[in-house]
């Protein structure tokens, strides 16, 4: 069983991309939605909130662990490997891949939270394997927020789109990357303001594509026949109505939300 967490409903745009995918392996989810977001916390909290819900899904029957949360990859992978004797795959380490690939003139622009543009992991990633490229980061620290909150086409949310991607668009990028799960829910907007000519790597579906890689040569991963995507399981720390409208938008069909009572235990 595949289990799959994030701060809160972004991470399930990596989840339906990985149900996409990889449709007869059973999904575990949960959405921190109490605790979010994190991407304006300590690298300290995200840790500890990331530990809690990696131990819930283990707990489930998880076998194997995606962090689709930009944020908790960023500090928390390493923790987790330490912590936790299964695999565990983070969205950042695809996403720089599927970049380096497509980008023509080396100039990648990032946007994410304040913690994940602060932890400088990407440019770091990128330039271990192209150390001529530029990188531009951008915090975008409103945007989760706004997903969240359900504003995606909202009037408000364009105005702050285009004031953070007015300085990237004057350097010349021709490859951006979606550095948070909760982006590619903007990937319309994000397009039109940062120019069509920009490649949009969207980490969800680059982890999705590198998963189904990873599990292909793993016999001990092998799924049980004849599965039902209606058997996976989407748990959240908080129900709200906003969620439960996300998660259909999402997936493109009514999504059961399962509240955890008194998380973490």
């Amino acid at each position: 069983m595949i289990g799959i967490f994030d701060s809160g409903v972004g991470g399930m745009t990596v989840a339906r991309a990985v149900e996409q995918c990889l449709p007869d392996h059973p999904l575990l989810y949960l959405g921190d939605i109490a605790r979010s977001p994190y991407g304006t916390k300590s690298a300290r909290t995200i840790i500890e909130y990331s530990v809690e819900n990696t131990r819930f899904l283990v707990q489930n029957g998880a076998q194997i662990i995606v962090i689709a949360c930009n944020t908790a990859s960023s500090v928390a992978t390493d923790r987790l490997r330490q912590e936790f004797n299964i695999p565990i795959i983070e969205v950042i380490s695809p996403a720089v891949q599927q970049a380096i690939t497509r980008s023509r003139t080396g100039r990648i622009g990032i946007i994410g939270t304040r913690a994940t543009i602060r932890s400088g992991i990407y440019e770091e990633k990128i330039r271990q394997q192209k150390p001529e490229y530029k990188v531009f980061p951008k915090a975008c620290p409103l945007l989760v927020s706004l997903v969240e909150e359900g504003w995606i086409n909202k009037r408000e949310t364009k105005m702050i789109l285009r004031r953070y991607l007015h300085d990237l668009k004057n350097q010349q990028l021709d490859t951006l990357v979606l550095g948070c799960t909760h982006y590619p829910l903007l990937k319309q907007l994000i397009q039109t303001r940062i120019g069509k000519k920009v490649t949009l790597i969207d980490s969800s579906e680059a982890t999705a594509y590198f998963l189904k890689s990873y599990l292909g040569a793993k016999e001990d991963y092998q799924p049980k026949p004849h599965h039902d995507s209606g058997q996976n399981r989407y748990f959240v720390t908080d129900l709200t109505e906003t969620a439960t409208h996300i998660a259909a938008k999402i997936f493109g069909r009514n999504i059961e939300l399962l509240p955890i009572q008194n998380f973490p235990n």
